[in-house]
């Protein structure tokens, strides 16, 4: 209780309504503009600067392994533990039932479980459409059609194959999409409704390095996706947009409710938000990017020094997020 106390005081000190203000105006603009270089990035080198060359496909890979580095260690190192805080804090932990389960775990895994399922469902429905409309109907020579079926039966598959890669790419690019815009969201409402000026000056250099690093990631997806020019422009004008909103959100609220941001209410639904978006993060990261990618990824079959270098890639994309969390 004592330390309640304490941590009360000092934020009670950094206080100051009109600065808090003046800092979440320029952080506005600020992380928009490192929101769109992060993610456009990745989109850029891939659609112009590799296109149509040889290493086309091996830079978008290594990208793409920077880029799950990137997720994995927001998930694991920002998002989670701010989630576990949100919890843990002793105006929470002093209620029922907040004190007596680690809630912060549970939805967690509600949220990998919950990204599982959606993934198994789509994948399936896609599989499902697939087989039947593969059906065709031949005519003509026994000996010819037994060539020719034969033909058509492995063109066909190697189709379907590349098909559904591109798909389960799109959907697992959307799905982080979600998960990201949850982060981003709570990012974005809590420092809207921060009036500490002590947090919000260093928290605004933070998160527009935070931005560019997790756009890079979330771009690095995109890129590997093939999306058309409309559904990459959309899918990172709602990246580089939701922060921004969400931190004009987070004062439209404080400045007709008064409502704190430290208030035990606004910890436990930062807490709850926090720990699902880390679980779909978590789990996105580790199957549909990581394991993908090193376990059934045609290009690394075979060449030992592209695995060395995707596996830096990773590595780098990790530390790179994982820095920043002294900060933010």
């Amino acid at each position: 209780m004592t330390l309640c106390v304490m941590d009360t005081a000092r934020a009670l000190a950094c206080r100051d309504g009109s600065a808090a203000t003046n800092l979440k105006l320029i952080s506005i603009f600020v992380i928009f503009f490192t929101s769109v270089i992060g993610i456009t990035l990745p989109v850029f080198l891939a659609r112009f600067l590799f296109h149509g060359k040889p290493v086309h496909d091996k830079a978008i890979l290594i990208i793409k392994c920077f880029a799950a580095g990137v997720i994995l260690s927001t998930s694991l190192v920002h998002v989670l533990p701010d989630a576990f805080t949100a919890l843990s804090d002793c105006q929470v932990t002093s209620r029922h039932p907040w004190k007596d389960f680690p809630f912060s775990g549970l939805v967690t895994l509600i949220g990998v479980l919950t990204a599982l399922l959606v993934d198994l469902t789509a994948t399936s429905h896609v599989e499902s459409h697939q087989n039947q409309a593969g059906g065709y109907t031949a005519v003509g020579d026994s000996e010819e059609l037994g060539i020719l079926s034969k033909k058509i039966d492995v063109e066909q598959q190697q189709r379907e194959a590349e098909e559904l890669v591109k798909l389960k790419q799109r959907l697992v690019s959307q799905v982080l999409e979600i998960g990201i815009i949850f982060h981003s969201v709570i990012i974005g409402v809590t420092l809207g409704m921060s009036q500490n000026q002590c947090t919000i000056r260093p928290l605004v250099a933070a998160l527009s390095f935070h931005q560019i690093f997790e756009g890079m990631g979330l771009g690095g997806c995109i890129a590997q996706a093939g999306f058309s020019f409309g559904t990459t422009a959309y899918m990172s004008f709602m990246f580089s947009v939701t922060t921004p909103m969400g931190i004009v959100l987070g004062m439209i609220v404080f400045s007709i409710t008064g409502y704190d941001d430290t208030s035990p209410n606004a910890l436990i639904l930062e807490g709850l938000l926090g720990s699902l978006s880390s679980g779909i993060l978590i789990y996105m990261a580790l199957v549909d990017l990581i394991a993908l990618d090193f376990f059934h990824n045609k290009l690394m079959s075979g060449q030992p020094f592209l695995k060395k270098v995707s596996f830096i890639a990773l590595v780098l994309g990790s530390t790179s997020m994982s820095i920043l969390a002294l900060w933010a």
